[in-house]
């Protein structure tokens, strides 16, 4: 008969579990079990008994007393201990290896970072955000000042004392501040409120800059930012429409200022008094013949005014048109006028009835008007903003402009080619083929374009502008590029121009009365002009004005 088992808390679990089969039983039963006192097992051959009591779990049958369980020994604290420090935990007699923490990780002390003197401190700061700031903005702007107090207090009085007189500083006063804005250029502050309420209109434009101060130019091109020399020009009108600046090639300039007509001397610096309108009156158009002898003035009242140049004298006065005379174009011994109810007349200057054609192509103002070199063709712009080319009667009409036409030029080395530019609401250049009528180059510009020049011995086209950058630009042919530009080249307006007699000076008038002398480009050297004579031999003679031929009969 088998003794009970050991309970299962008592007892050491073995890893591998065998079935037990007949077979195993009848073999069991044949081993004898013999007991030992002591804890160390022996193997027993014995094969006398009816077991063998080697085996621990089976009892000898007719035995009235059962197996006393096995006691259990807990290790102790310091037996744990001893064995965690050797790697090896014992427990029921069963050894395993294990790996043991020994203790608790400690992290070491943080070691203080050595900075260099030019390092800044940064205790106090390692609580805060890379990127996102949580420092107090104003008390740093406001220690940030105070370092650059005049008279700091490491610094002698007689340094300081020698500072303040060096820099012109008071001494108890910052450097910088802040102020309220300067006032405006212009002390008008109607021209002041129309710039502002025209800067919108040209966000969006190409080619406008961020900045509206100084010079932009190209690297191979530099032009001075400042003006060679500048005439105060009082009563000069600040009217879009007008033209009242000329430049003759005796290299005298003829501009109205108020009521009256001037004419100054370049070589001399000597002013002339011309003309003087009558009471209300004013003159609105001002032209040179091609030989410098003699003035044309546009008057308010439609009346167009023939001066002698050179005496000051008044030669005749021609009538006829419904408004001001707002632009004017010489033709040899032609003098035509631009009138504001749109009617264009040819008036030669030699006969009594003067009136010998009138040309009606515009409905509008008559701005812009320009015969060519030769006297062939005649180009008008309006404030319809329609262009017209005519010779005795319209040969092409465009209205690609969507504002005023004012600016007109005709090339002076490539004769078929026609410069235009439009208004506030158009401000773009269009270059015309006038033999097929196309348009062969457009350019939008920042603002409205008040003149159009082209450089007689280069290829450039220089523009005035108006509002809101006042500036000149230059432009290269045919490409179009913008090689240079003076913003701001008046306080207002840049309204009127002209160009010297030998190609490198340009004198601009503006809304700010006055008038400005630019140093725009450079005289051909004489072989180079010696050259471009001879290849123009052949060319037709440019229209001039002579004097015999201006002969009043």
């Amino acid at each position: 008969m088998l003794q009970p088992k050991t309970p299962s808390r008592n007892r050491t679990r073995s890893e591998a579990k065998t079935p037990l089969t007949p077979s195993l039983v009848a073999g069991v039963n044949g081993v004898s079990l013999a007991s030992s006192p002591s804890k160390r097992r022996t193997k027993s051959k014995s094969t006398t008994g009816p077991f063998d009591m080697s085996n621990p779990f089976i009892s000898a049958a007719g035995s009235s007393r059962s197996r006393p369980g096995s006691p259990v020994k807990f290790p102790s604290a310091a037996d744990l201990q001893r064995q965690a420090a050797s790697g090896v935990i014992r427990k029921g007699g069963i050894e395993s290896k294990l790996d043991v923490v020994k203790m608790d990780y400690v992290p070491p002390p943080k070691s203080e970072l050595k900075r260099s003197k030019s390092t800044p401190n940064r205790a106090g700061f390692d609580h805060q955000d890379r990127f996102i700031t949580t420092r107090d903005l104003e008390s740093d702007i406001v220690a940030g000042f105070e370092k650059m107090h005049i008279q700091p207090q490491t610094v002698s009085p007689g340094h300081t004392a020698r500072l303040v007189e060096a820099t012109g500083v008071p001494l108890n006063r910052r450097i910088l501040g802040f102020h309220e804005p300067p006032p405006s250029a212009t002390s008008d502050k109607t021209l002041a409120l129309q710039r502002d309420y025209a800067k919108p209109l040209y966000a969006s434009r190409p080619g406008t800059l961020a900045s509206s101060t100084g010079v932009v130019t190209n690297k191979s091109r530099k032009i001075p930012s400042q003006p060679e020399r500048v005439l105060a020009a009082v009563n000069l009108m600040d009217d879009f429409y007008l033209n009242l600046v000329s430049w003759s090639c005796q290299n005298t300039v003829a501009v109205a200022l108020g009521q009256g007509t001037y004419l100054w001397y370049a070589e001399t610096g000597d002013v002339n008094t011309i003309a003087e309108a009558g009471e209300g009156l004013y003159p609105s158009s001002v032209e040179m013949s091609n030989d410098g002898s003699f003035i044309g003035v546009g008057i308010c009242n439609g009346d167009v005014e023939l001066y002698d140049a050179e005496t000051a004298q008044k030669l005749r006065t021609m009538g006829g048109h419904q408004g001001q005379i707002a632009t004017l174009s010489w033709n040899e011994h032609i003098l035509t006028s631009g009138c504001a109810d749109g009617s264009i007349w040819h008036h030669d200057v030699r006969v009594p009835r003067h009136k010998v054609m009138e040309l009606l192509g515009h409905t509008g103002e008559v701005c812009g008007l320009k015969w060519r070199s030769d006297g062939e063709l005649l180009a008008s712009g309006g404030n319809d903003n329609v262009v017209n080319n005519a010779q005795g009667k319209a040969k092409w009409v465009k209205r690609n402009h969507t504002a005023a036409v004012k600016a007109v030029a005709w090339c002076p080395w490539q004769p078929s080619l026609l410069a235009t530019g439009g208004g506030t609401n158009d401000a773009s250049i269009n270059i015309w083929n006038v033999n097929t009528g196309a348009r062969v180059h457009s350019q939008k510009t920042p603002a409205q374009i008040s003149t159009i020049q082209w450089a007689p011995h280069k290829k450039e086209i220089l523009t005035t502008h108006g509002y809101p950058t006042n500036s000149i630009m230059i432009h290269a042919y045919p490409s179009m590029e913008r090689v240079a530009e003076i913003r701001d080249a008046h306080d207002s307006r840049v309204l009127f121009s002209c160009v010297s007699p030998a190609g490198d000076m340009v004198l601009t008038g503006g809304g700010d009365e006055s008038l400005k002398f630019w140093k725009i480009w450079e005289v051909p050297s004489a072989a180079t002009k010696k050259k471009k004579i001879h290849d123009y031999d052949d060319r037709p003679q440019l229209n001039s004005t002579r004097s015999n031929v201006l002969s009043i009969r």
